[in-house]
């Protein structure tokens, strides 16, 4: 059981209702931010109420005024019964989202309701809450969120869980592998039975194998003792927030809950 800390699951509109069953808050992932700016939303049920409301900003173009985009996120909310708004902004900084969060997270404070943003917006408010991915391929993750929780303070620093499971060729010179689905993941350790070992600096599992056709193989993933031990790291900083995908982790969070 992860205790001390608040767990936000974000989910697609296809599986609101799976996620809300967990009694966690739900961030619904049903929004984007459109030309105009406007506030665009995809089919979710009319039944769904209460969580926050989640958006990103793909294939926005970066014009118009942030003060009437803000307003309609604001009507969403009271619409839906939200009372948080997560913005999913992927990306560098574009300065008409900045002037968004900025102004939102004024809005949002005085209605005592959260505002999560993504790192390259945390400057943007003092009252919004920024997310810290948990993916690394190097280097370690109480070192990347101690910086974030020097710099924002700890209680503004949410963890954003990434669950892993990546396949790197060794040497790696750009830090990136390729991502395994779960049955992929799954059938590689059947058939290979590894030694799997436990990165601190990662808070992730690993092993190592040999590919007569591709050679030397790294591979890294979560699992609900990875993930636990990530919650936990996060805690004992002090960091009070963290946001799961339940698509990520809708099989181990009986795990995590229980």
């Amino acid at each position: 059981m992860i205790s001390k800390i608040n767990l936000i699951l974000t989910a697609p509109p296809s599986d609101s209702r799976a996620a809300s069953q967990f009694g966690l808050p739900v961030a619904h992932m049903a929004y984007r931010v459109g030309s105009g700016p406007h506030l665009f939303r995809a089919g979710m049920p009319v039944s769904v109420r209460g969580g926050l409301l989640a958006l990103d900003s793909t294939g926005f173009d970066g014009r118009g005024e942030p003060e009437p985009l803000c307003q309609e996120i604001l009507r969403e909310c009271a619409a839906r019964g939200f009372d948080g708004v997560i913005c999913d902004f992927e990306g560098g900084q574009i300065p008409l989202l900045a002037d968004a969060v900025r102004h939102l997270g004024e809005l949002l404070h005085k209605r005592g309701w959260p505002l999560y943003v993504t790192e390259a917006y945390g400057g943007c408010s003092d009252k919004a809450r920024v997310l810290i991915s948990s993916a690394l391929s190097g280097g370690s993750l109480r070192q990347r969120l101690e910086e974030a929780a020097g710099r924002y303070g700890a209680q503004r620093v949410a963890l954003a869980v990434e669950r892993v499971a990546e396949d790197f060729f060794l040497p790696s010179p750009t830090g990136q592998g390729m991502p395994l689905t779960r049955e992929e993941l799954r059938r590689c350790l059947e058939e290979r039975s590894p030694s799997v070992f436990f990165s601190r600096e990662l808070c992730a599992h690993y092993f190592t194998y040999m590919s007569r056709h591709s050679g030397a193989h790294f591979v890294l993933f979560d699992d609900a003792g990875s993930i636990r031990q990530k919650l936990h790291l996060a805690r004992s900083l002090d960091i009070p927030h963290a946001v799961l995908a339940y698509p990520q982790v809708d099989d181990l969070l009986p795990h995590l809950l229980s």
